[in-house]
């Protein structure tokens, strides 16, 4: 049985997947690693294909049309075999001794019958200006290597959230959220890591420093140039996960749950707010107004507690301009202390 599958998404990777994918084959016949090629022009492909050839057992490739990351995300989530579901973008990487952890908790608890619908991991900034690295770990809020149902998960403060490189996904649950991804667009990350959440009734956080996420090439889609000038990109993806739960639904959740979920959308609203505000222009301007309209009218719970909360209540009420300036100081800031970008 393969215990997990690794979907490898690759658009012009040439330069740096092979790093990300020897980091997945010590995983051998247990894993699974499917690389998508999205429409490469470089050598991505023939790379693809040189390792498919050499693990036909472990490797997949699948070779498409260009449709951006969620279209890969999508392809491999649709055909993975495995028990879980892992993304690793092809500029990222696994660390081996924790890869080898993570492979032994998802062997024990399937062959004792208590694998639970997420693993979460730690991932690490690794920030390639300077070299330094960041550890962005949830000990403080999970109990560690317990099978919890969210209950006893206690608060994430300011930024802290569940971003995608942390999470580790039954593929069964994945499928039944009915998480499907847009194409062609960017910040896609931010539905597959809130959507599909409250399906998974059971978590275990591993204390491992599992996934190696490389930042700080200029084109990222995190790098502040880019965040600014893809701003309707990011107000599409807030839409869906607007649209995804009801405040009548998030109470329902287990406490723990409940908190980060209202935590979560807070974040991902002020992100928003960010890449709105970045810039003044009447396009701008309409689109944050329409934006709060359509959750208004979506669940007027729901955007309130949201809209008056601390850290959103803080932005909105400044003047654009200043607004603009608050919240790109507040980015800049995280930058400086996680290496952020």
């Amino acid at each position: 049985m393969k215990l997990i599958t690794f979907a490898v998404p690759c658009y012009n990777s040439q330069d740096y997947m092979r790093k990300c994918i020897e980091s997945l084959l010590p995983g051998g016949e247990e894993v699974e690693i499917i690389i998508i090629n999205d429409g490469s022009t470089d050598d991505t492909f023939s790379i693809a294909k040189e390792y498919a050839l050499r693990y036909p057992s472990i490797v997949r490739l699948v070779d498409k049309p260009n449709g951006g990351h969620g279209s890969g995300v999508n392809v491999g989530l649709r055909l993975a075999c495995g028990l879980y579901y892992k993304v690793v973008d092809s500029d990222d990487w696994v660390d081996g001794d924790a890869f080898k952890r993570l492979l032994t908790a998802i062997r024990t608890r399937a062959e004792k019958g208590n694998a639970p619908d997420l693993f979460v991991v730690n991932y690490v900034y690794e920030h390639a200006a300077d070299q330094t690295s960041y550890v962005s770990a949830y000990r403080k809020q999970f109990p560690t290597e317990t099978l919890s149902d969210w209950s006893n998960v206690k608060s994430f403060h300011f930024s802290h959230m569940l971003l995608m490189h942390a999470l580790v996904f039954r593929t069964k649950v994945l499928r039944e959220s009915g998480l499907v991804l847009p194409e062609h667009t960017f910040y896609v990350d931010d539905i597959f890591s809130y959507n599909p959440l409250p399906c998974a009734k059971s978590v275990v956080y591993l204390d491992i420093d599992f996934y190696r996420y490389f930042i700080g090439r200029a084109d990222q889609s995190v790098n502040i140039v880019n965040m600014v000038a893809r701003w309707e990109q990011q107000v599409r993806v807030m839409r869906e996960m607007i649209d995804r739960w009801t405040y009548a639904d998030i109470m329902q959740f287990p406490k723990g749950l409940r908190r980060y979920m209202i935590h979560a959308l807070a974040n991902y609203m002020m992100t928003t707010e960010l890449f709105l505000c970045a810039e003044d222009t009447p396009e701008r301007r309409e689109c944050f107004k329409e934006l709060w309209q359509h959750f208004a009218e979506k669940d007027k719970k729901l955007c309130n507690k949201i809209r008056f909360g601390t850290y959103v209540l803080t932005a909105t009420i400044l003047p654009w301009k200043l607004r603009g300036f608050y919240l790109m100081r507040g980015y800049r800031f995280l930058c400086r202390h996680i290496r952020l970008g």
